[in-house]
């Protein structure tokens, strides 16, 4: 029996690119993951503090790690490479004050912060008349703003590599506003050399827009009008007007997307920010070339290498001149 061939044309399929899992889309390299974790007894505030920086580094990171006494770096380090670990966080404390490394594994470098003042998630919440801290806070990777860096001091543009590279990339043309939530701020004062640590919530607000109105639209719910005369009233009565906060034209940005219930794609709505902590007060002690370990690049003490070598140069010459006596 004969054979018949259908002429039909296929029609174009469009290859399905599947993404890699535990690389960087933006950049193409390995995704960021850290540990938080110590080697040491802390007292009760500073583990509750490893857990908020925990929860901070959410969602690639180890909630729930239970580190022992007996655990050392190298126990760390073997199970990093398996586990694609990129980062440790390292919390310790001495009689003076309470200590941060910062390390890229797994060769370092490594960078060393006193913490001089610090206060932890539920103290700032505390002290907050509205707290804010939605189930879904913690889905996506905060974005990192690093302000005052920019002086061109080697250990500078150091610190900025590490705090850049510790969180995942974005690529601002395929970001999705939905996943924008969360913003780690790093300030550096140049007079005090001191690093000012927040960590904040982002919310939008649409400008115009009462705040009795966006809770209507927000959830669903039938408004109380027995008090009203007419619908109108429930927006025209005095109170029941534009409350928003936002008619400020510097706060105010205009959204490529729709986001959420109220605000829509190419209106105004007003950016806040809302502090959900930890926040700390970090001093740049010393820079290392290693994992916790290796030649200085930089000591807020004086490098302790060059120190070395000025005072090793110096005996040469105290027994040259000895021995032409």
């Amino acid at each position: 029996m004969a054979r018949f061939r259908n002429n039909k044309k296929k029609g174009f399929v469009k290859p399905v690119v599947k993404k890699q899992k535990g690389v960087d889309h933006v950049t193409g390299e390995k995704m960021p993951k850290s540990i938080v974790f110590t080697r040491e007894k802390l007292p009760g505030s500073l583990k509750q503090l490893k857990m908020d920086l925990r929860k901070l580094m959410l969602p690639h990171t180890a909630v729930d790690l239970k580190e022992k006494r007996r655990n050392n770096l190298k126990d760390f380090l073997n199970v990093a490479g398996p586990l694609g670990v990129t980062h440790f966080l390292i919390l310790s404390k001495t009689e003076t004050a309470p200590y941060l490394k910062v390390a890229r594994t797994p060769q370092g470098p490594t960078l060393s912060f006193k913490i001089h003042e610090y206060s932890l998630a539920v103290d700032v919440a505390q002290s907050q008349l509205r707290p804010r801290c939605p189930q879904d806070l913690f889905k996506n990777s905060p974005l990192i703003v690093l302000s005052g860096f920019g002086s061109g001091e080697q250990h500078l543009k150091l610190t900025t590599i590490m705090f850049q590279n510790i969180f995942p990339a974005i690529d601002v043309n395929t970001v999705k506003l939905s996943s924008c939530q969360r913003i780690v701020l790093l300030n550096y004062n140049k007079d005090t050399k001191l690093i000012d640590f927040r960590h904040y919530s982002i919310r939008l607000q649409p400008v115009g827009v009462s705040k009795r109105i966006r809770k209507f639209v927000q959830s669903h719910q039938v408004p109380d009008l027995k008090n009203l005369q007419d619908v109108s009233d429930f927006i025209t009565k005095a109170g029941y007007g534009s409350e928003s906060e936002a008619d400020d034209e510097i706060a105010t940005v205009t959204l490529a997307s729709d986001l959420g219930r109220v605000n829509k794609a190419s209106s105004k709505s007003a950016v806040k920010l809302q502090e959900i902590g930890p926040r700390m007060t970090l001093q740049l002690i010393k820079i290392e070339e290693g994992l916790c370990s290796g030649g200085v690049i930089f000591n807020s003490y004086g490098n302790e290498d060059e120190k070395k070598k000025k005072a090793k140069e110096e005996d040469k010459m105290n027994e040259g001149d000895a021995e032409e006596d």
